[in-house]
């Protein structure tokens, strides 16, 4: 079922998604999803991310 999307399917999505959050939070939605699934392997393996210091969200702030 999902195999069918193509990319004008997917480049609609992606409109879809900078319509409802703003080409700014573009980037902080990438940067959490991909800490997301950092933590998320990490844990399938045992270990932490934050434990060797990789977690960079305090190094960010956000002045919105």
């Amino acid at each position: 079922m999902l195999g069918s999307i193509g990319f004008t399917e997917l480049l609609f999505i992606f409109l879809i998604v900078v319509v409802l959050f703003g080409a700014s939070r573009i980037p902080e939605i990438g940067r959490g999803l991909g800490s997301g699934i950092q933590n998320f392997k990490a844990a399938m393996k045992g270990g932490s991310t934050e434990d060797k210091g990789t977690s960079s969200e305090s190094d960010t702030t956000t002045a919105h």
